[in-house]
């Protein structure tokens, strides 16, 4: 069975819980998730199976939307609603709507962020996660990302007794830490802050419409209908340039052969991935540019090959 699985995460389990029920339903192991979800993150979570395993970096790459809310006036541990409280600063004034687009549109565009220490990233071959939990800090190397769009949802601002807190819908880059942007959210309004709720809506050409909860795939696989519902590694790849091949070079791709540059492709930078196809539109290979032959394509993943057609 080969495809992508879209999954409508539940809040309270790991991606990797995810993965290993997904495998366990299916009853096959090449099974893959496109990207983590922390445990208190729902919502689309596209999962691979079987060859469209071998496409999982492809699809990680691309943009992400996800809808979430704020909370001023405390921090914590994993900067979000799970962790233990650790800075608190009641907020004692009204926090307005002019005061928070402001904040919203100054982080729209190329940020910097700092990694939490609750988090995957890994500092001198360990994740950071793991020094956390035994109260080790280390310094976190800063990444540039960027946030396509941010913005206030329902223009609704909830005062509490002490907190502030309102929803927000992000569009933004691989590998942004949206615990981390509501934190940053915070301190532009001169408070420790924190996520308390977040779902991602969608990845890449991937939205929440589309995706299944774990019982609704139970009850396809029960019903042997789950095939009819994968999406094919042609759908997952309609984003990357691609280029169509007739049968003779299509034998040359499915070993892995170099092949000659388009010349509408002479655009193309280095490390670009683009999809080579036949003629009947399945994807056999991506590849890229050769960095030293210029003139040339090599192969980055080649998904049909001879042997696996044996």
């Amino acid at each position: 069975m080969d495809g992508i699985l879209l999954l409508n995460k539940p809040k309270g389990m790991t991606s990797h819980d995810c993965v290993f029920k997904v495998r366990k339903l299916l009853k096959m192991k090449k099974v893959g998730h496109t990207g983590t979800l922390d445990p208190d993150v729902s919502g689309v979570l596209p999962i691979c199976l079987g060859r469209a395993t071998k496409i999982v970096e492809f699809i990680t790459a691309a943009n992400k939307t996800y809808v979430g809310e704020v909370t001023i006036g405390y921090s914590t541990t994993t900067e979000d609603a799970s962790g233990e409280k650790v800075e608190e600063k009641k907020v004692d004034r009204i926090i307005t709507k002019e005061e928070v687009l402001k904040v919203l549109e100054s982080l729209t565009g190329e940020i910097n962020q700092t990694p939490p220490m609750y988090s995957a990233v890994k500092v001198n071959g360990k994740r950071l996660y793991e020094y956390a939990r035994k109260g080790i800090e280390v310094e976190r190397p800063s990444r540039k990302v960027v946030i396509y769009e941010l913005k206030l949802l329902n223009n609704e601002i909830v005062q509490a007794e002490g907190t502030v807190s309102f929803r927000f819908e992000v569009t933004c880059s691989k590998g942004t830490y949206v615990r981390t942007l509501a934190v940053q959210i915070g301190e532009e309004l001169g408070y420790p802050a924190h996520m308390s709720d977040l779902k991602r809506t969608s990845s890449g050409n991937f939205n929440i419409q589309q995706c299944f909860t774990l019982q609704e795939i139970e009850e396809k696989v029960q019903n042997n209908t789950i095939e009819e519902h994968l999406l094919t590694i042609e759908d997952a790849l309609t984003h990357l340039p691609k280029i169509i091949i007739n049968d003779k070079v299509a034998e040359k791709v499915k070993n892995g052969a170099v092949m000659s540059l388009p010349e509408e492709m002479t655009h193309l930078d280095a490390k670009e991935p683009v999809t080579i196809q036949t003629n009947n539109g399945e994807i056999l290979a991506i590849y890229q540019r050769h960095p030293e032959k210029l003139q040339l394509m090599k192969p980055i993943k080649v998904l049909v090959n001879n042997q696996e057609l044996k």
